[in-house]
Order: structure tokens, then sequence, then C-alpha cells
């Protein structure tokens, strides 16, 4: 093999000028980082404020049959639960139990007119619901109500028991004392606490995991509500009316229980209706994933007709979440416009399905911000129940007869149920992804890359998130910003879509003779990051790894990814989750245009080019060529392990559960993609992990466990052993820079240097 000489021709003159041959010069002002992120902001704020015009296409009636919404609206309700993860199996017809003192009174309180009773019932799996029930004396009960309170307010609050809200508001009281049976679930709560890195609120502790495996604290929650429907539906016989009534986040989620359940009769809403493209600004366990592109509340609301909807402009839960770890997060009560103009939208979208009790809005106060659960909201919902019936006076609230049962206690029941059913899925996760995969085909090698395409592209539309519009013409700006003894550097930037550019460093050898074409390296830096990082400054987690290649004869480019500034970033994962989209949606175009302008270079050759990426760089090194073909290798340096055990597990101190890396969840993850299906998807192209014992990213044998899927697909079933290789070193989360180098001059066929490099 030849050696690279030290001294040969020239590098053609072009590349001794201010910029790349076929550019322009970069006058770009300030931090072009900056500038990249805020592009992308601007994109994603965009695509959500388009949202509503393409949900149309998932609305088309079906006007071959008489009732042409019916068949829409079955399959979005399919699509709906998914969403919010409600995808595991109620107890049917399991009655609740009422919770009592042993050798006590079954009662827990009474009022005038009413009993207050405790109660629990199997939801799903080892979940329980729990609350009250309100039971008229008499056995005179005229309707059935499931009365969901906000998070943060308890059962017994809306029933008056304790303090905390105000006698106008205790809507389940009132119900009951109109002659209703009335059931109060309790919801988890938005109580903060400090568990290890992160102060994370409850709600957002159990969201994390959840979404990593499919599900979702919302569709948890809306599945003890269904539990409970089923039970009061059982066998229908002699059915009373049933009604679902919320505030806040009990608000939202009989919004979603009343649309998936069509035995719910009458559905309120109440400070909680409102345009949905704020959602990123709240709260987390709010986010679902890909909700704008079929969904408003609006079309929500369109799953409940011709059903009686009703929405009240009241006041709503407000609280400011600062992160600390946690999420940042904005809660305020529905503006009165917002809620006319999103109930106007649900209007028109219903109004060609036969409604015998039109939708009604009721504004509480003059703004919208009076009392929730009004005399008004609860006489249209009490007669769209029972006709001609009117609201009680109210009572005097009634009175304890034994102790309440302990509140955080029940709570941290609550939770510990929740979280074991996660980490459950957890456990049945491999399974899942074995089943999943299993279309893979190895009766040969292009086979294999054949059956591998219909899994890239569910990777690509439902987990990472597909952007479908063309790229725009690469409009290459640069300018030089580095000069060593070897090699030349230049900033570029590229056009990728309206707002959104891609930017790094093209490192270029001066040795580089006429015609001719190398293969190129495409360096990617980890978190908080930039394309200078892995150049130059000896930086301990990357030792100039860029430079060094360069030095060894590569054309080396460092990309700029997307994940710096903090919290200026995590949000824009929030803004493309809305919309089905992630961080990784933009990256990936941003990649292809990288390397589509690559090609176009003289000096370059189309079919040799690799990826090499440490931490956040290392994630990318899974999921973008996993995606995009053109690059002919991957190297994933100090991040491969088990993703889904290391973003899911409640228990591992190595868990992301505890960390402030809240844009890191990947929805539905557990059961479709971890590492190893990831380099499934780059097979059978060579791949390669770097991993130093010493690194925090997972303990060693996390890491070896999964790449053992891996060296089995590899070596085991696809028979090309010298395709995948782990080289693991008595270092930390670093460059290691010995066998990945190795790995790349093998495989990109270029000849290793003459004399050692630094």
């Amino acid at each position: 093999m030849l050696l690279v000489a030290l001294a040969a021709e020239a590098a053609p003159l072009s590349w001794t000028n201010a910029v790349v041959p076929g550019t322009v010069p970069l006058e770009l002002q300030g931090d072009i980082a900056s500038n990249l992120v805020a592009g992308v902001d601007r994109f994603l704020l965009r695509e959500i404020k388009e949202s509503p015009a393409g949900r149309s296409s998932f609305w088309i009636p079906d006007r071959s049959s008489p009732e042409p919404w019916v068949r829409p609206a079955e399959t979005n309700r399919l699509l709906l639960a998914k969403m919010i993860g409600a995808r595991d199996a109620i107890h049917r017809r399991n009655a609740p139990q009422v919770q009592m003192v042993l050798g006590g009174e079954e009662r827990l309180a009474a009022g005038a007119t009413f009993d207050v009773v405790e109660i629990r019932w199997g939801a799903f799996g080892d979940v329980e619901g729990c609350g009250l029930v309100l039971i008229p004396k008499g056995g005179q009960i005229i309707a059935d109500v499931i009365a969901v309170p906000d998070a943060d307010v308890s059962p017994e609050q809306l029933c008056g028991l304790v303090p905390g809200v105000p006698p106008e508001s205790q809507f389940a009281r009132r119900l009951a004392e109109s002659g209703c049976r009335v059931y109060v679930p309790l919801l988890i709560d938005r109580t903060r606490t400090q568990r290890r890195h992160a102060k994370l609120t409850h709600r957002e502790f159990l969201y994390r995991p959840a979404f990593e495996m499919g599900r979702h604290i919302l569709g948890y929650e809306v599945l003890k509500v269904l539990a409970l429907v089923d039970w009061l539906r059982a066998g229908d016989t002699g059915r009373r009316p049933l009604g679902l009534l919320g505030h806040g986040e009990g608000g939202f989620v009989a919004l979603l229980a009343g649309a998936l359940e069509t035995r719910v009769d009458v559905v309120g809403v109440s400070g909680f209706f409102e345009d949905r493209s704020i959602g990123w600004k709240q709260p987390i366990d709010r986010n679902v994933f890909g909700y704008l592109r079929i969904f408003g509340d609006a079309e929500v609301a369109r799953l409940i007709a011709p059903r009686t909807f009703l929405v009240e402009a009241a006041l709503g839960p407000e609280l400011t979440l600062p992160g600390n770890g946690g999420a940042p997060a904005v809660l305020t009560t529905p503006d009165v416009a917002a809620v006319r103009a999103e109930f106007s939208r649900m209007q028109k979208i219903v109004a060609e399905i036969p409604t015998p009790n039109p939708a009604q809005l009721i504004v509480s106060g003059v703004d919208g911000r009076g009392a929730y659960g009004s005399e008004a909201m609860l006489a249209t919902f009490l007669k769209s129940l029972v006709p001609n019936r009117e609201v009680a006076a109210s009572g005097k609230p009634p009175k304890l007869i034994r102790p309440l049962t302990d509140g955080p206690q029940r709570m941290a029941g609550q939770i510990r149920q929740l979280d074991r059913h996660t980490q459950e899925l957890l456990e049945l996760g491999g399974d899942l992804r074995r089943d999943y995969m299993k279309g893979l085909n190895f009766t040969s090698t292009e086979a294999y890359r054949k059956s591998t395409e219909v899994y890239r592209s569910q990777f690509s539309r439902e987990v990472i998130g597909q952007i479908d519009q063309p790229r725009l013409p690469f409009n290459a700006h640069s300018k030089k910003a580095y000069d060593s003894a070897r090699w030349s550097g230049f900033e570029v930037t590229l056009d990728v879509f309206p707002d959104v550019m891609a930017y790094g460093v093209l490192l270029v050898p001066k040795d580089l003779q006429q015609g001719e074409r190398r293969p190129v390296v495409v360096c990617q830096h980890g978190l908080e990051g930039r394309p200078k990082d892995v150049i130059q400054g000896d930086q301990g987690a990357y030792h100039d790894f860029a430079a060094r290649l360069a030095d060894r004869g590569f054309i080396v480019f460092a990309p700029q990814n997307l994940y710096i500034f903090e919290d200026r970033f995590r949000t824009l994962q929030r803004k493309a989750n809305q919309v089905g989209q992630t961080l990784f949606s933009v990256i990936t175009p941003q990649h292809q245009q990288i390397l589509d302008w690559l090609k176009t270079l003289e000096c370059v050759d189309a079919s040799r080019l690799a990826f090499y990426g440490l931490s956040y760089g290392g994630k990318t090194a899974m999921r973008v060529p996993a995606l995009l073909t053109d690059y002919c290798l991957s190297i994933c340096s100090a991040d491969f392990n088990d993703w889904v055990w290391k973003n899911t597990s409640t228990v591992s101190n190595y868990s992301y559960v505890w960390s402030g890396e809240y844009e890191i969840f990947e929805f539905d993850l557990g059961s479709t993609f971890n590492y190893a299906e990831m380099a499934a998807l780059i097979a059978p192209r060579p791949f390669m992990v770097e991993r130093g014992h010493f690194d925090g990213v997972a303990p060693d044998e996390r890491v070896f466990a999964e790449f053992g899927k891996v060296r089995y697909l590899y070596a085991g079933k696809l028979g090309l052993p010298n395709h995948s290789r782990l080289e693991s070193f008595a270092g930390p989360h670093t460059i290691n820079g010995k066998g990945t180098f190795d790995f790349l001059h093998e495989h990109l066929n270029w000849p290793k240097p003459a004399l050692p490099q630094k």
C-alpha cells in the first residue's frame, strides 16, 4: 500500500483562496450557531402555526356511507389512543371497592343529601384508580357523573371536605346535591421534588419513562377513567345517563376520555379548551407527540359529536415551573378570545354531523376568568344529562365521619403503581423489539439491505419524524478560517429549508493533487459543542480528532448540530414534538444537504463518506447514518449503550430520568428501536463503537450486552465479522482515536500515514 507523501504536488490554487471553489463569500454577522438555532426555532413555530391546514386530509368523510363522518372518526380515535399512550387493556366490568378502616364506618363523610365513600378500582395491569364517590341518599340517583379535578386539586377539595376550592367551584358536591352519583378520581399532582440531578414534578417524573415506552401519563389517567366508565356501562341494563366533567388537567383528561369512549352521553370541559399550539410552553406532561398533525382541541371534540359537548371559559390552573433540571413551563388561564376561536373552529368542522344537542360555550365572568363549575355551566350540564332537571340549591359541605386518608401517602402509592407498570414495559421491550424486527431478510446481503427499507421509513416517519418538503438549493457561502501546515479550513453555510441552514467547517488537505478524489469523514461534536472544538484546543473529550484525521489526509467536515444553548435548543424538541418531529427531523436533512454538497466538490469521492461522532454526536451516529444511506460507515463514540434502559429506568443512577436533559426522550422508542435496532439499519455498512471503561454514559455490561446483539447481526446473521467492531480502552468520556482511526483507514481504503500523528 502506498504511503501518503508529505510533500506532494501542490493542491489546485483555488484551495488557497479565501473561499471554497464554487461558493460565495460568507458574510453572516454574529454567532452563526446562534443564528442556526434561531432559524430552526422560526421554522418550527411556522410548522405549528400551519398545522391546522394540514389536518383536513385526516378527516375526509366517507361519502359512500350514510354517516360519512363515522369512518374517519373511528380511525382517528385509534390514532388518538396511540398518541396519548392509552394502549393497555382496561379491566372490564371491574366494580370499585369501598375503602374503609377495619372495624370502622364505611362512609368517609356525610352531607344533608348524600354520603361520601372512598373507593379503588382496577384500571389496567396492576394499576388502580382511586378517589371518592358521592352517593345521593334514598336511592334516587338521576345520573352518573365522573368529575375530574385539576391535578393540584384533591377529590376531597372538590367535594368540600377540606379547604382549597371555593364553594362555588365544588362542582362534584353540587351535582351530588342535585341527585347525581358522582365519582371523583385522583390525578397525579404537580408537586416538585428533587430527584437526584433534577427537580421534577410528580407528573414529569412519570411522563419521562412512559413516553419512551409509548405510554403517557395522560393515557394512564384516561385509562383509569375509561375503566370506571366501562363498569358503569356494564350490561347497559336500565342504564342511567352518564356525564364526564373536568377542570384544568382534569379537563384535558375528560376531553380525551370523552373522545375515546362513545358511551359517555355528555362531556364538559372547563378551564382548558383553547388553541393547542401553545402546548410547548405548558408543563411537559402535556407533550403529545404528533398531536397537532391531526388534532387540536376542536378535532378531539369532533370525536365527541354527535354527543353533547360543553366548554366553560373559566379560571384555570396557573403556575410557573422554573426548570431546575425539569422542563420549564408556564400554565395560565386560557384567554377567552382563544377559547371562542377554537370553539368556533370546532363548530365549523362538526357542522355536517347531525347533533340533537349542539355544543355550547359558557363564559364564566365577564372575561372568562370567573369561577369554574359555575351555576350556568352546571345548569347546562345537568339539563343535557337529565332534561328539565334543575341544579339544587347549594347546601352545607359534608362532614367527616372518620379521619381522611393520608394524602401524600395515597399519592405516593399511585405514583409507585404507574412507575412499576412502566418498568414492567421496559422489561418486555426486548421481546417487543425482536418481534418488531422479524421482517429482516438474511438470505443475502442484498436481500437484507432491501428489507431494511421499510424499517428505515418507519424509523424516519414514526420515531424521528420526517419533514416532507423539498430542500432548497445549496446557496453555499464560505470563508477561510483555519490554516495549518497540512490543511486549510473553511467555514461553510448551506440553505436547507426556509429559515433552516446547515453550518460547519470543511478541512481540506494541502497535498491534494489535481483530479484526485478522497474519502470524507464527518466529525460530529457533542452537547453544547461547536465545530472548532473538534479541530483545535485539544479539548478533553475531543483531542482535535477532526484535525488529526485531516493530518492523515482525509477530507473532514465538522457540522454544527442543534444541541447548543441549553433551554434554547431543548424547547426546539418540544416544538418539534407538537407536529410529530424531533431535533433529528431537522438534523437529518441538514446532514443530507451537507453530503449532497460535498459530492459536488471535485476532490470528494462520493462513495466514501463516513460519520464519526462523540456523545450527542454519538447519538447522531446512531440515527443519521441509519436514515441516510449515503454514509458508507458510522462510528459511535462515548454514547453507545442500552439506550431504552438509560431513558426508562427509574432505578439506575445512569438514567436520564434523573437528569436535566428533558428533551432526550423519544416517543415509543422502547417497542421499536433500541441502539441494536438502529445499528441494524446501518448494516450491512461498517459500524464501530468506541468505549471508555470509565465513561459515565453507562456501565460496561450494558454497553457490551447491547453491542453483542449488533455483533450477532453482523458476524452471525450477515457473515460480515470485519464490518462491526467495539474498541474499549481504559479511559473516560473521550475520543481515543486508535482503533477507530484504523477502522476508517481500512473501510475507506485510505493508506495510513508514514509518520506518527499527535
